[in-house]
């Protein structure tokens, strides 16, 4: 005997654990999957005997194989035990007409005997083989000639366990009740093995499912139940038991064993899950076992220094003597087990039958000896094939060259990857994990729009715990959280750490994007700046490794919604809206099983775990047993009883304490969490046809009750019962991908409850990051065990569909535009920085605006060098907001900055960028900085403001600002100088800023590089080149003007001359202007309104002694 712990599964693999700490020390698969799980195990000197169903097997402890038997009169073996031989000889049984004896240590069946009955287990006592029948009876062998001595009816039903030691055997089975079918027995029954007779039964009121004999103490054994509950009992005085209780949650039992010293005992749950009693500071399995014997250790390699200095001849290579397969000629190399050909649908159509197969004509389409790289048509059928960067396209069609791949493709190829039936395993194209690509333009040159036609938005996936891509869509597409979201964004809300804020915030971003690429880095910044994510482990950097993805997003949709509901209520009037319209109302009785005595306490939920029910332990062989429907496992989910152990304030005292769920109110939005976790639980969700997309759910007298189906509609019918219909808004789903691909998620949502049309059917779109297609709601709601399994189901209540509240808009709180930052330093002078007049200056639709933000780097750029020296972007840099400025764009301030936020960062920065964000060290540091910080809340929410407001932003280069920013500025709202003063017929090239200025302004902006770009100035050179090219557009002379900017643009390589300052002191340089002009303008100005404004607004006069006119 050594210090090892065995166990068996249902494939036939057999694994040990060394000492109390279970290491694993050996795993080896004694018998074929197919013949069912391994049913008994015995230890022999020369190692472990296991057998199955048609099978039995010999194995060392270090898993080498001694001998197998495989017969074919082994059908159904069952059971075995050792003879009067020892440990030399094994009797072997089941559920057949046979027994053989065989001789272990020569590994040959010794003789084939006549069974009296079919045999479930056996067990050696005294003079006897103790082997249990089917029927209920006890059957003592004789060991001499293995004829029945004597029969004993332990249980009216059938034998669960039993156990043997010494002279006294005792039983655990199950009897027929009436209207109850098959119930456990009260009783542990006992039989003398001397006097073969019964003796008095033990008690064990929970149901008595295991027993073990004390291997020291000869009357003493350990009987369990299913539900964990452990008795030791002396047989001889059993009204004094030692109780313990196993914490087996959501399972039961399946197996109890103690160990021959008696210091352990081990329960095997059906979870697949070992749990091993004892003192941590003694456990040991055996008292003078055998040492282990362990592999020898591997001598540790020596360090290589891998560092950029040290040359890589140093390294070394390891010895060889035969030539490396690197160094084989070409000749000696070849591809094998290419799959076949496709065979062309034209031979197959004129083929002729035959008694060997099919015959035809060749039909000559193919040069002679060629063949087909059948693997590289493989791989382009099992992958989307990636877009080209949208520069290597516009190269393309500026020659006139169609691309291989048009944004069309994209639907091709998508349509070409539908589920083929519900038979398929492989995972579809659509479903795996899709990758951005960066070129030397960065993220802006990659084609989103080829992954996503639709008019939905997708999530972008280079953020840190971007995970939640599909259950923040999930979130969004539900009306009710998403109107109850908008609005407390609309609110004076202005909490840091506000995630109901930030999902305002993105699902507004996401409905303006209407189907353009989105990235919701604001609010998983914040949500990974809490320390309750951190703690409740998720976030990406602190997860465990062994995990499951399902696991980590049942964890964030609890944690979420609980954010949601404390955020919303925290703002007066504190009402509890989001609560009512996501939390079960309920209260929960806690019963303690000794005293009786019952307490009350709240026990509202909002996110239902399913629980499901346990297998059947025994069903009819020929009949399957029951399969639940889902709304029966959700009605045993929403009422959950649970069976535990904690104190009792009557008993003073911890005792057996049952608890159960009394429903008082059911919310608009039902989120449930599958809880997936057997193949039980994947096999019922693998059933076609088992989630329904509607049902109705009925709370009376505190029960919940729910239907489906034709259930559904008979009581919808006869309407005596106030039923509130749940549509199944969407699931955020499990894939497991091949292919060496991690596990990732996806959603699948039904669009149309979210769309103001009610006359709008089931729209079902899968939501896999920033790759969005429509889907059928049959693929959608087909699931496979494999590959494709439900993590999170989210149900609305029928009547609340197609209610998109968007009154926020009208009641938005404008307050925060009319204050400037408070703090240390002193407010900057009226002439440089003056907030907004709530009278007189209220942002409206139309207003201009011009805008600059400056960033600072929070992270560099993950770079990877491949084997050929290329370099290709991992993931970009990460850059943050630092400083925002807005000016006025029109009236007697026109110019004047009313927003010049600089943003505090509690992150470290790695590259503060001063050269180009005119950012120095220190000026995003409270403690330090001269200036008045603000959170990035605070400077987000005034551009969110000023944007559903209305007004027009006005600047330079704007897309990559807002994007940084993280908000989506739909076009009728942007003014961008470089997409005014393109031309697209003659270059692509976009003009800088600095450039523009200097030929159309004669001003020289962004000259001090060591204090880098001031956001107002530009602000005001982007103000002012709109308001130019409004001349031109006025004079009718844009298109010359855009040719001379460029003519001259070529001339200076588009920058402005290094001498610019000395000749425009002299006076000997003057721009080359059409018409003769002195200077880029009109030759006789008009007053224009403002395009933007429709026309009919005229620019206010100006007043000379505030601020000036930008164009004077």
């Amino acid at each position: 005997m050594q210090e090892l712990l065995w166990a068996a599964n249902e494939f036939g693999r057999i694994t040990s654990f060394y000492g109390p700490e279970l290491q694993r020390y050996t795993s080896y698969r004694g018998h074929a999957p197919a013949e069912g799980p391994v049913k008994q195990m015995l230890m022999c000197d020369r190692g472990v005997i296991s057998i199955t169903a048609k099978s039995i097997h010999l194995a060392s402890r270090k898993g080498v194989t001694q001998w197998h038997f495989n017969q074919d009169d082994m059908k159904d073996l069952r059971c075995m035990a050792f003879t009067s031989k020892g440990v030399h000889e094994v009797l072997v049984a089941g559920c057949q007409e046979t027994m053989y004896k065989i001789d272990v240590d020569k590994g040959v069946i010794t003789s084939t005997l006549k069974a009296d009955a079919p045999y479930t287990m056996m067990k050696r006592g005294g003079q006897y083989i103790c082997a249990g029948t089917a029927d209920g009876y006890v059957h003592f062998l004789d060991l001499i000639n293995y004829k029945v001595a004597r029969t004993w009816k332990a249980h009216s039903a059938f034998i669960n366990d039993m156990d043997a030691r010494s002279d006294v055997l005792v039983t655990c089975g199950w009897s027929s009740r009436p209207q109850h079918g098959y119930l456990l027995d009260h009783l542990a029954n006992v039989f003398d093995l001397k006097t073969l007779m019964p003796l008095p039964p033990v008690p064990f009121p929970p149901g008595a499912a295991f027993v073990r004999m004390h291997p020291k103490m000869s009357t003493t054994c350990m009987v369990a139940s299913q539900g964990g509950l452990i008795y030791a009992i002396d047989i001889m005085n059993p009204d004094a038991p030692s109780m313990r209780h196993a914490n087996v949650f959501n399972t039961h039992i399946t197996s109890l064993d103690i160990a021959p010293s008696g210091d352990a005992l081990v329960l095997a749950d059906a979870e697949c899950a070992m749990h091993l009693w004892g003192s941590p500071n003694k456990i040991q399995f055996t008292e003078y076992g055998s040492p282990t014997e362990f592999a020898d250790q591997v001598a540790p390699s020596p360090p290589i220094d891998w560092s950029p200095d040290v040359p890589l001849n140093l390294v070394g290579m390891p010895y060889y003597r035969e030539m490396l397969f690197s160094a084989w000629p070409s000749h000696l190399v070849s591809e094998v087990g290419a799959p076949p050909s496709k065979i062309d649908a034209g031979i197959l159509a004129s083929l002729k039958r035959s008694d060997i197969g099919g015959y035809t004509s060749f039909p000559r389409k193919t040069r002679r000896h060629q063949f087909e790289d059948t693997r590289a048509v493989q791989r382009a059928q099992d992958t989307l094939s990636a877009p080209r960067f949208l520069s290597e396209r516009q190269k393309d069609d500026s020659q006139g060259h169609e691309g291989p791949r048009r944004m069309s493709d994209a639907l091709e190829a998508l349509g070409d990857l539908a589920l083929a039936g519900a038979t398929r395993r492989d995972v579809p194209v659509m479903y795996r994990n899709v990758e951005i690509k960066y070129s030397k333009f960065g993220v802006d040159d990659f084609d989103f729009e080829y992954y996503n036609k639709t008019k939905h938005s997708g999530l972008e996936t280079h953020i840190a715990n971007s995970y939640t891509n599909p259950l923040l869509q999930l979130l969004r597409f539900t009306p009710t959280i998403r109107n109850l979201a908008l609005h407390h964004t609309a609110t004076s809300c202005l909490y840091d750490n506000c995630l109901l804020c930030e999902m305002g915030f993105l699902t507004d971003m996401l409905e303006k994007a209407a189907g353009m690429n989105c990235q919701a880095s604001n609010f998983l910044k914040v949500f990974s700046s809490l320390s309750d994510a951190s703690t409740l482990g998720l976030l990406e950097q602190f997860a465990a490794a062994n995990n499951p993805l399902s696991v980590t997003i049942q964890a964030a949709n609890r944690f979420l919604l609980k954010t949601f509901c404390d955020g919303f209520r925290q703002l007066p009037p504190h009402n509890r809206h989001m609560e009512q319209s996501l939390m079960t109302g309920a209260l929960l009785a806690i019963r303690c099983g000794h005293c009786a005595n019952e307490m009350l306490k709240p026990g509202e939920t909002l996110v239902h775990d399913l629980v499901y029910p346990p297998k059947p332990l025994k069903h009819h062989p020929r009949m399957a047993p029951p399969r639940p429907a889902f709304s029966q496992v959700l009605k045993a989910s929403v009422e959950r009883q649970d069976q535990t152990r904690g104190w009792c304030d009557r008993c003073k005292r911890y005792q057996q304490l049952s608890t159960r769920k009394t429903i008082q109110s059911i919310p608009k939005v039902l989120m449930v969490n599958t809880a997936i976790h057997s193949p039980d639980h994947k096999q019922l969700w693998s059933t076609p046809g088992w989630l329904p997309q509607e049902i109705g759910v009925v709370v009376q007298n505190g029960q919940f009750f729910c239907y489906e189906g034709s259930d559904l509609k008979y009581h919808l019918q006869r309407g005596f019962y106030d039923i509130m219909v749940y549509e199944l808004v969407g699931m955020v789903i499990d894939i497991n991908s091949a292919d060496n691909q991690k596990s990732h998620l996806v959603s699948l949502i039904n669009v149309a409850p979210s769309s103001p049309d009610p006359a709008d059917q089931d729209q079902w779109h899968l939501f896999n990051d920033f790759l969005v297609r429509s889907t059928t709601s049959e693929e959608a709601l087909r699931f496979d065990m494999n590959w494709k399994l439900p993590s999170i189901l989210t149900y609305q209540a029928k009547s609340a569909s197609h209610v998109i509240d968007d009154s926020w808009k009208e009641n938005l709180d404008p307050s925060l535009l009319y204050y400037l930052p408070r703090g240390p330093h002193k407010s900057p002078d009226p002439t440089v920085l003056r907030n907004l007049n709530p009278t007189t200056e209220l942002p409206r639709a139309g207003m201009p605006c011009a805008i600059d933000a400056e960033f600072v780097a929070l992270s560099k750029a993950e770079i990877d060098i491949k084997a050929d020296g290329t370099r290709e972007t991992v993931r970009p840099p990460r850059l943050g907001l630092a400083r925002v400025s807005v000016l006025r764009g029109a009236g007697p301030y026109e110019g004047l900055p009313f927003i010049d936020d600089y943003i505090a960062c509690s992150e470290p920065v790695v590259d503060y960028l001063t050269a180009y964000s005119g950012i120095s060290p220190g000026d995003l540091d409270r403690a330090v900085s001269k200036h008045n910080l603000v959170n990035l809340k605070v400077a987000y929410k005034k551009l969110w403001l000023l944007l559903n407001l209305g007004v027009v932003f006005v600047g330079h280069g704007l897309p990559k600002d807002f994007r940084i920013i993280n908000i989506h500025v739909p076009r009728a709202q942007v003014v961008d100088t470089v997409d005014l003063f393109s031309h697209r017929l003659r270059s692509q090239r976009r003009l800088s800023l600095r450039f523009l200025a200097w030929y159309l302004l004669r001003e020289e902006i962004q000259q001090n590089t060591d204090k880098g770009h001031d956001s107002v100035e530009d602000a005001l050179t982007a103000l002012k080149l709109w308001r130019k090219y409004q001349e031109f557009m006025d004079a009718g002379i844009i298109e010359s003007m855009l040719d001379d900017i460029f003519d001259r643009g070529r001339e200076t390589n588009f920058k402005p001359p290094s001498v610019y300052k000395t000749e425009r002191d002299t006076g000997e340089w003057r721009p080359e202007t059409p018409g003769h002009m002195s200077v880029p303008g009109t030759p006789a100005r008009k007053t224009v309104g403002l395009a933007l404004l429709g026309g009919s607004n005229q620019t206010p006069p100006i007043k000379k002694d505030i601020f000036g006119s930008p164009i004077r």
